[in-house]
């Protein structure tokens, strides 16, 4: 059996429940080490080995791999992921390992075709309200005054085409 072969097999058959909750975004997600557990009995059955590397491309910016091996050939996926320097409430090595453990996720991920659609990682709104009718009048006049976006954005959860009017005016 090739390596596509194996990893096809991991893609295929892969299962791992979101069994995490964040209560702040009141939303289930995995983490990285639910998908290592998840692997662990295709990894023995399929005599393979899944490797993470991390980089740190520049002071905010890790750049993880993760590669599948059977020892002859490979295949690698990678993400990266910025950190937040100035994210309130965190210690800097909390806000590189938040970086990290989000690369690796998005790095195994990747390898593995997880797909992440549905999951409110990519739909949290990180208590934003939607942005509407008298709302984006009041931030289309507030632009025109000489406001920021980012505080609008900072605020409400803007459309690509709200946000797009938005910097034009």
């Amino acid at each position: 059996m090739t390596i596509n072969e194996k990893l096809s097999k991991i893609q295929t058959q892969f299962k791992s429940k979101k069994s995490r909750f964040n209560s702040f975004g009141k939303y289930y997600f995995r983490s990285a080490e639910d998908i290592l557990e998840a692997t662990k009995p295709f990894i023995k059955e399929l005599d393979v080995t899944v490797v993470i590397n991390e980089e740190l491309v520049d002071s905010s910016v890790i750049k993880t791999t993760a590669t599948i091996t059977d020892g002859k050939e490979t295949i690698s996926a990678t993400a990266v992921v910025g950190v937040d320097l100035d994210q309130k409430g965190m210690q800097m090595p909390q806000r590189f390992g938040a970086a990290s453990s989000y690369a690796k996720k998005y790095a195994l991920g990747n390898l593995f075709l997880i797909d992440d659609t549905k999951d409110s990682d990519a739909t949290n709104t990180h208590g934003k309200k939607d942005i509407s009718g008298r709302q984006l009048a009041q931030a289309k006049d507030y632009i025109k005054s000489g406001g920021k976006i980012e505080a609008i954005k900072s605020k409400y959860q803007l459309t690509s085409a709200q946000e797009a009017e938005l910097k034009t005016l």
